[in-house]
């Protein structure tokens, strides 16, 4: 996780210089700047330091992990990883009604007042899965 911080306090000064050298380099000939491109690079700076400070905080609290010792095993990082269902068709039905719901955009009004109760079926169906038959626990 050190290695991580580091990494990302790299690139935050490696943003932020370069968003300053953008900004030096695109002046135009009135004094204006062009704001896009140095707000988006500044920006970058500005989001890899919110990374590198996260984990900076959380390496404080968390202490010691495995990826960062050098002589540690592969299984001293093993872990629960979580619970995963063996099949299931809610994400498909999510993912196609919510196309349905950005497609009305183009399509028409219509459409969104039929996807969005569909979509919210599929979120309840997806979310409560393992409430009800098989997966049920």
């Amino acid at each position: 996780m050190s290695t991580n911080v580091k990494l990302f306090w790299f690139l935050a000064a490696f943003y932020l210089v370069a968003g300053v050298g953008y900004v030096i380099w695109n002046v135009n000939t009135n004094g204006s700047i062009e704001i896009i491109g140095a707000a988006a690079i500044l920006m970058l700076a500005i989001l890899a330091g919110f990374i590198a400070f996260y984990l900076q905080r959380t390496d404080k609290s968390q202490g010691p992990v495995p990826e960062d010792n050098p002589n540690a095993n592969v299984e001293d990082a093993d872990g629960e990883v979580g619970f995963f269902n063996a099949f299931s068709w809610w994400p498909f039905f999510l993912g196609m009604f919510a196309a349905m719901a950005f497609a009305s955009l183009a399509i028409g009004w219509w459409l969104f007042f039929i996807a969005v109760p569909l979509a919210l079926i599929a979120v309840f169906g997806f979310v409560f899965e393992n409430f009800r038959g098989q997966y049920a626990h």
